[in-house]
């Protein structure tokens, strides 16, 4: 309850958080705190694993609904999506972080390069870099020889303002696949509780409806915390979409068994 209370009061509670920071003298922590760079390094791999599980896995199950598959068959088939889906997403996200940073990597070391060979010609573009910040030309001399003197500073300053590129590098790749993977597994084995659980047939459907409307809006109203919208406003987002894309997948089902006449 403290969680889902907080999704809805974040923001004042932050302030709080900020102004008690600050009073005690700590502005550094305080600013820290109030950014939440540093927070939750692994949150935005949850809320969107969690995502897209609930969407993609009720769909399985609306789907299957519709065209009057046994429980049996939906089982296999939630549990099919949940498994491959979510191992697909997770890899996904592996490979394109490892991408991302080995792409970094690869440009730190073409302008090392550069730093050595053409020294002359990379502080004038420190030079324009320090114009476009609109330093006086009088301080830009000090200020030049005080950026290159360290080449790791110098290196920085390249990667940042000149190639435009950012050296993330909290958490490891796979740890970020794993909390992909494990939060589509989580929230997608929601709808398939009543199947799994083998309540009665006549109620599964309803039951696993039901709990899939709340997980909707609960994934949904977590994005909040990675976007700092309005957790209400999230959460029917992706009630919504989710419903839609549930809704389609039922009539699509029933559709097909009708237009095909498949009997299983």
């Amino acid at each position: 309850m403290a969680f889902i209370s907080s999704l809805f009061s974040k923001e004042e509670a932050r302030k709080k958080r900020f102004v008690r920071l600050v009073q005690q003298g700590k502005y550094q922590e305080a600013s820290d705190e109030w950014h939440g760079l540093h927070h939750g390094t692994y949150l935005e791999d949850f809320v969107y694993g969690s995502n897209d599980g609930i969407i993609t896995t009720f769909a399985v199950v609306a789907g299957a609904a519709g065209a009057l598959l046994s429980p049996g068959i939906i089982i296999i088939l939630g549990i099919a999506n949940l498994l491959a889906d979510g191992f697909s997403m997770g890899a996904s996200n592996l490979l394109a972080l490892r991408s991302g940073r080995d792409f970094v990597k690869l440009q730190r070391k073409r302008e090392q390069w550069l730093l050595e060979m053409y020294p002359e010609q990379e502080k004038e573009q420190v030079r324009a870099i320090l114009r476009r910040w609109s330093l006086p030309e009088e301080i830009i001399a000090k200020a030049i020889y005080a950026l290159t003197s360290d080449r790791e500073r110098w290196m920085n300053l390249m990667i940042r303002e000149k190639l435009d590129l950012k050296e993330e590098e909290h958490g490891s790749p796979l740890a970020h696949g794993v909390v992909t993977f494990l939060a589509f597994v989580v929230a997608g084995i929601i709808p398939l509780a009543p199947y799994l659980l083998g309540l009665h047939v006549s109620y599964q459907f309803l039951i696993s409806s039901i709990s899939a409307a709340i997980a909707f809006f609960l994934v949904g109203a977590a994005r909040s915390l990675v976007t700092d919208g309005s957790a209400w406003k999230t959460g029917l987002e992706i009630l919504v979409i989710g419903g839609l894309a549930s809704g389609v997948a039922y009539g699509l089902g029933w559709a097909v068994k009708a237009v095909f006449g498949v009997t299983i």
